[in-house]
């Protein structure tokens, strides 16, 4: 029984917000090639052997593979792991089609198409993440709205960076970093990510506009969906009591208010990533899939607390799981055009190459990009993964597993 309470808690609605996010990924990819011309030989979510597949008419093979981590979109002579073969190799495929009698195949096998299509396919998957978050975000303000409110400061705590830059009960936050403060957690995430750094806020006293320069200090926290986590903190408590109202959008002010979300989400994982390569912050936060599979299953649980009957805990999961696959789906987004050989991006720089000598990358090199980039992505993967392990809730999922 706590075998599948734990299955039902972790497993599910991990593999129902990847599932999505690698999905439209991947159809990205697919949607792209369709329309171009390209001939598909497999569309695969999961890795390894088959637990089902079939045929469609156009002859592209369908497969759910075991392990549901990942996916692929396999094209028409895709023959090595790099599927960016050099002038070599497509003289030599180019050779075979003709004598096989299917020199009419050409144009529509992708490495034959123009670079621009080519690059075009390659990035459609992550600008397909970008549009699925916009696409939640806009949905989710266009069908409930939003309810903000500002950060009027009820409390000042005595010693904190707040209390030192000057801040007092009663100011009302309405400037942060040059951002106009809509709601009260835009100084809360702002804060977060920019722990000792000065930080510029502009606060309304009475009838005066004050700036106020203060610099968040770091504080370990523990978050109801992340877990134990270090943040920066200013040392303000707000005032729950201002200033609160439901703000109801149209079908573009959702689309520009979704578009304006994912930006912002966008830009603080831009810079998070920066200072933490510059060993600014740690990396101790950085989570793998047993962290993604951990929090899935705490956004879930929220989701379900005060819900009177099945139905209203199936909403509130499900809102919860859809705004985590936004979240997610963005950092899929970045991630992938990150010039790393493997990923979107280092075949979009191996394409600027080409487009700059006029000719593939040499085979050897592409290799060894390849092995470099592929090492690159399972070092990151197993060291998230470490991390995800020293979080206790972790390990209390391999108990329930085996108790």
């Amino acid at each position: 029984m706590q075998i599948l309470q734990t299955i039902f808690l972790y497993i599910v609605p991990f593999v129902l917000v990847l599932g999505m996010v690698v999905t439209i990924h991947e159809l990205g990819h697919f949607l792209a090639a369709k329309w171009l011309g390209t001939k598909i030989d497999r569309f695969s979510l999961g890795f390894g052997r088959p637990i089902a597949a079939w045929t469609d008419r156009s002859g592209v093979e369908w497969r759910l593979g075991w392990a549901p981590i990942g996916g692929y979109v396999r094209f028409a002579g895709d023959e090595n792991a790099a599927s960016i073969p050099d002038a070599e190799d497509l003289s030599a495929m180019r050779r075979q089609l003709v004598s096989e009698g299917r020199g009419a195949e050409i144009s529509r096998y992708f490495h034959f198409k123009p670079l621009w299509q080519r690059a075009i396919i390659v990035a459609a998957g992550p600008t397909a993440n970008f549009l699925l978050a916009i696409s939640i975000f806009a949905t989710l303000l266009f069908t409930f709205g939003e309810v903000i409110q500002p950060f009027a400061v009820a409390r000042v705590v005595e010693g904190s960076p707040a209390a030192a830059a000057g801040f007092r009960p009663g100011d009302v936050i309405i400037e942060a970093n040059g951002k106009k403060v809509v709601r009260f957690q835009d100084v809360h995430e702002l804060a977060s990510i920019r722990a000792e750094v000065p930080t510029t806020f502009v606060v309304q006293r009475g009838d005066q506009k004050i700036p106020i320069t203060a610099t968040p200090r770091w504080a370990t926290e523990v978050d109801p969906v992340a877990g134990s986590q270090r943040v920066g903190r200013l040392g303000l408590e707000r005032n729950p009591n201002v200033g609160q109202m439901r703000v109801r959008y149209n079908a573009l002010e959702a689309i520009a208010g979704g578009a304006d979300r994912s930006w912002s989400v966008l830009k603080t994982s831009v810079y998070y990533l920066g200072r933490m390569v510059t060993g600014q912050v740690g990396t101790d936060q950085l989570r793998g899939p047993l962290g993604i599979a951990s929090v899935a299953k705490n956004v879930a649980q929220m989701g379900a607390e005060g819900a009177t009957d099945i139905w209203d805990k199936l909403t509130g999961v499900g809102l919860n799981l859809i705004q985590l696959a936004a979240l997610i789906s963005i950092s899929i987004g970045f991630m992938n055009l990150l010039p790393v050989p493997v990923l979107d991006g280092g075949h979009l720089l191996f394409y600027a190459y080409e487009a700059v000598f006029r000719r593939p990358l040499a085979a050897k090199v592409q290799a060894a990009g390849y092995r470099v980039g592929l090492a690159l992505v399972l070092g990151l993967m197993l060291f998230a993964t470490w991390n995800d392990l020293q979080r206790h809730r972790v390990f209390n999922l391999f108990g329930g597993l085996f108790s």
